[in-house]
């Protein structure tokens, strides 16, 4: 069963690629969003280079990764059956869910920058940013832990890192509005 643990270093593999996507995505946005508000020839100049950047990320990248990612955990499901029955493995599943619907609305948000419809604003995109974080720490704790996972101090823990980042967010914005370049 040498070959179990090949396929689980490629999902590991496509796991990283795919949350790097997720990372860098919502940033590009940010920058996309702030150079649509900019004067001509800067919008246009900046706009046609952030798309470009953000289409290679998200098609050669992130969609591929999301992709492999899922084949190589499916097949790792069927030579290990017995992981389903895990209640840590159940919840980590509810969080994939959770994952899956934050990049089918990233990819939304993709397709309408791509389309020059600004909905959002680069403030919801930086905080957007963190949800995959938030599905990082969760799925991380629980394949490390397993059952030995304390869900009362996970969820406050969770709460502590959404409060910790919510703060980072609010500093960063200060920052922002007294030096601009920052």
């Amino acid at each position: 069963m040498d070959y179990y643990f090949y396929i689980k270093a490629f999902h590991l593999i496509f796991v990283i690629t795919w949350f790097a996507g997720l990372f860098y995505i919502p940033r590009l946005f940010v920058y996309q969003i702030e150079a649509f508000h900019k004067p001509s020839p800067e919008k246009e100049i900046l706009g046609k280079q952030l798309k470009l950047m953000a289409k290679r990320l998200w098609y050669i990248i992130t969609w591929p990764s999301a992709i492999l990612c899922t084949i190589f955990a499916v097949v790792l499901l069927i030579l290990n059956p017995y992981l389903l029955e895990q209640p840590w493995m159940q919840v980590k599943l509810a969080f994939i869910v959770l994952l899956f619907i934050y990049h089918m609305m990233t990819h939304k948000y993709y397709k309408q920058l791509q389309n020059d419809i600004v909905k959002k604003s680069s403030s919801f995109m930086r905080i957007w940013n963190e949800g995959a974080t938030f599905i990082l720490f969760a799925v991380i704790f629980l394949v490390i832990l397993k059952s030995g996972i304390n869900w009362i101090w996970g969820i406050i823990g969770m709460l502590v890192l959404g409060v910790l980042i919510m703060l980072g967010f609010k500093v960063y914005k200060r920052i922002r509005e007294k030096n601009p370049d920052a």
